[in-house]
Order: C-alpha cells, then sequence, then structure tokens
C-alpha cells in the first residue's frame, strides 16, 4: 500500500485549500492509500524563516518526504505564484527530496488569472527536486469550493469531476511507479 503525503501550503486556518485536500485525502484512503497530513503552518515558523534544518519540525517533515511514495502538494495562489510559506519548506528540503516520486500539484484562486501559477511557478520546482513523475496539476477557483458551517466542503460538479479524475491519474500513477519499483 503506497503512502502519499499530502501537504497544504496555505497559512489560513480555515483554508479551503487544506480543506479541499483532506477531502481528497478521505477518497485516496477509501481506495486503499495511506495518507500522512502535513499542514506546513503548523511548523515553526521561526524554524522555516531562519533555515533552521536541525529544528525538530524541519527533521519531521524532511522523514515525512523521504518516507512517502507519492506527493499531493495543494497551494493557495498568492500575486501569480505559490505561498510563500510552501516556498519556506521547499528551501529547506533536501534537493531530492522528490526523487523517485509520483506528485499531483493542486492550486486554489480567486481568478483564472492564476491558473498557470501551477505550470510555470510549481511545476519547475518540484522538478529540480527530481519529482519522478508529476501528474497534470488543477487548479480550483475559489467560488468552485463552498465551506458548510460544519467545516465540510461542497466542490462544484464540473471541478469535483476534474479533481477526481486528476487524483486517478495520480492514484493510477503511484501503484505503476510501486509495483515497479517492487519488481526491481
Amino acid at each position: 500500500m503506497p503512502t502519499i503525503l499530502s501537504v497544504s501550503g496555505s497559512p489560513s486556518a480555515a483554508s479551503r485549500t487544506a480543506r479541499l485536500l483532506r477531502h481528497l485525502d478521505a477518497r485516496l484512503v477509501a481506495h486503499g492509500h495511506r495518507v500522512v497530513e502535513l499542514d506546513i503552518r503548523t511548523l515553526s515558523a521561526q524554524a522555516l524563516l531562519g533555515a533552521d534544518f536541525q529544528h525538530p519540525d524541519m527533521v519531521t517533515a524532511t522523514e515525512l518526504f523521504a518516507q512517502a511514495d507519492g506527493v499531493i502538494i495543494g497551494t493557495p495562489v498568492y500575486k501569480a505564484a505559490y505561498s510563500g510559506l510552501l516556498k519556506s519548506l521547499l528551501d529547506l528540503l533536501p534537493q531530492d527530496a522528490l526523487a523517485g516520486k509520483t506528485v499531483l500539484p493542486l492550486a486554489t484562486g480567486g481568478s483564472t488569472a492564476h491558473v498557470l501559477a501551477i505550470d510555470y511557478a510549481l511545476r519547475p520546482v518540484l522538478t529540480s527536486m527530481g519529482a519522478a513523475h508529476i501528474v497534470q496539476g488543477r487548479f480550483v477557483l475559489d467560488r468552485q469550493l463552498d465551506l458548510r458551517e460544519d467545516g465540510t466542503l461542497a466542490i462544484k460538479p464540473t471541478a469535483a469531476e476534474a479533481l477526481h479524475q486528476a487524483l486517478d491519474q495520480f492514484s493510477g500513477a503511484l501503484d505503476r511507479a510501486t509495483r515497479l519499483t517492487a519488481v526491481s
């Protein structure tokens, strides 16, 4: 059973991005995957901004990446790029932190003007960190995600369909990679 690290790069506790990831995590668990959640905002800000590689939070985050077979990276888009919080963590990880891993990038934002942030801002960084396979990412408009009073998330049908297709592609790529590794 592959292990998936689900990383939220949102600085907000009431984040649509984080809730979207948790929704997708539940779907992956229902399909037999083991999912480990990492909300970067819960890591030490001092360690992130001070580049304290030895801080226990950074050591743990690095270990989580090392143990994962696949990684889902979710981020809100700010000023046409992924969040600074996500950037801070990626900068502290080893250069090969994604080596051999299947990665699914996801982004949320308020305008379709930011739809290319995945391909032009995030994908090059993920590639430089050695990702073996970066599945076609998905951008979701904030207005397609409704936060309910009970804390759950409702996703508009067209967005849900595209997200589930991306998740299925990610899961399939991850399963193929895991089988290939087991044969080697």
